[in-house]
């Protein structure tokens, strides 16, 4: 399978070929996500959800989101490397979204992904034309969760359809290579893909789009609590983690474990 780039994303929409995307935190993740053919990985500022326990993606911040990066970009080879700018390192100014930006790439990522339309245009315009790949996000974004009032449906109305969809097509002019839609009404999503001329990846976004990514803990059922609603789980790791602890719990504490197989022996012959 061959290098996944920027412009190869562009290549598969053009071709219909569905782009396969998911977002990883560690090397051995990533290890495993890259080793099997997935498209796109996105080191997520979801990692201040699922890695840390927050219940925003407001806390994380630059020091974090680079070691992850850096995780990440470790087990890497095929698939294109995104970063998250985590909140308010990319809101400042356009020269701060570039020295952060540079960071991500330093670091390992080949992209960096921002959200919002029109306010966040000349930091876009600004980091593509520096030879920094840029990936918008629009829908439910969600470093201004508390601005949206929640992790809501977004664009119900005539007026915020078309409104996203004038940010959409102002994130490609600014020099987009792809944008991310998330919760939003899946006949919104397929206006806006068959509208652009750069792919689209949703989640929460129906199946128009010209790809898919979810939350790599959602997806594998790392957590008990019930799904959102636009997640698919595919396992149950939480469970199989509990079993797997509580075999060796009750090895450990029977003596089954170590037994001669897993223990070292002084060699008769020295």
């Amino acid at each position: 399978m061959s290098k996944v780039t920027t412009l190869k994303l562009g290549k598969m929409k053009e071709s219909g070929e569905r782009i396969v995307a998911l977002t990883a935190y560690d090397y051995p993740t990533a290890l495993v996500l890259d080793g099997v053919g997935v498209d796109l990985i996105l080191v997520g500022d979801s990692a201040a959800n699922v890695v840390y326990g927050m219940k925003t993606t407001l806390t994380i911040g630059m020091e974090e989101m680079l070691y992850h990066t850096r995780a990440v970009a470790a087990g890497v080879k095929r698939a294109l490397l995104i970063a998250d700018m985590p909140f308010l390192s990319y809101q400042v100014s356009a020269g701060e979204a570039v020295a952060n930006a540079g960071l991500f790439l330093k670091a390992g990522a080949e992209a960096v992904k921002i959200e919002g339309g029109r306010p966040v245009k000349e930091v876009v315009t600004r980091l593509v034309e520096l030879g920094i790949p840029v990936m918008g996000h629009l829908g439910l974004t969600p470093q201004s969760v508390h601005r949206l009032g929640g992790y809501r449906l977004q664009a119900q109305t005539a007026a915020d359809q078309e409104k996203l969809l004038a940010d959409a097509r102002l994130l490609e002019e600014a020099g987009c290579f792809s944008l991310v839609l998330e919760k939003i009404p899946a006949e919104v999503a397929t206006r806006v893909t068959k509208e652009l001329t750069i792919p689209t990846i949703g989640i929460g976004a129906g199946p128009g789009c010209d790809g898919q990514i979810l939350v790599l803990h959602d997806m594998l059922g790392m957590f008990d609590n019930p799904p959102f609603k636009f997640v698919k789980r595919y396992a149950d790791i939480a469970k199989a983690i509990r079993q797997a602890v509580r075999a060796y719990a009750d090895d450990v504490r029977s003596g089954r474990f170590p037994d001669d197989q897993h223990s070292f022996h002084i060699d008769a012959g020295h």
